[in-house]
């Protein structure tokens, strides 16, 4: 996968983004505390939101965004793995991965195409001194027909880790490796 800068709002934040990944902002209306990048190529995306940081404790903090991305959907989801990254250019990252599986089709929704499931990086950088919490999402939807299951290999306990999983850790990398602040003004007020 090849990566391009992309600068996010205005050059205020820059960040590396695979080069077939546009700015959803040409296409749709994007409210203006997100920048919104999907693969031209298939459905995968990152969604950055500027939000108003949450007056907890960090993983506190987590699981309240996690809640608001996930309550209320219908979907089935099952929690991968949370923890800590460090952001090379500022600070520490809180981190969920995910797969939400979306409910099966009822006969009012059954002709809108809809994913088998999909795989979710959530990455929170919080800056309280800013008044600021960065809440990244890194989407990978696995729709019928379009993407590999990859063969179960002995002892792998029957889970697999398709190419789409594979391509959003890889951007989840890049992310964390090339996220930089460069106008600490972009949150104040």
């Amino acid at each position: 996968m090849s990566f391009k800068p992309t600068p996010l709002f205005g050059g205020a934040i820059t960040v590396d983004l695979p080069s077939t990944y546009g700015d959803t902002s040409q296409i749709r209306q994007v409210p203006d505390h997100q920048e919104v990048y999907l693969d031209t190529n298939g459905y995968s995306g990152v969604i950055f939101e500027i939000l108003e940081y949450v007056d907890k404790p960090d993983e506190e903090a987590l699981q309240y965004h996690f809640a608001d991305l996930v309550d209320g959907t219908g979907d089935a989801t099952n929690l991968l793995n949370q923890g800590k990254g460090v952001m090379e250019n500022t600070h520490p990252v809180h981190t969920l991965t995910f797969i939400q599986t979306p409910p099966p089709p009822t006969p009012s929704s059954a002709h809108r195409k809809a994913p088998d499931y999909i795989a979710i990086h959530l990455l929170l950088l919080r800056l309280k001194d800013h008044g600021t919490d960065i809440l990244i999402t890194i989407n990978a939807p696995h729709y019928p027909g379009e993407y590999e299951k990859p063969p179960s290999q002995e002892g792998d306990g029957g889970e697999t880790t398709t190419k789409l999983m594979k391509d959003a850790d890889e951007l989840r990398e890049r992310v964390l490796a090339s996220f930089d602040v460069r106008e600490w003004g972009l949150f104040q007020g």
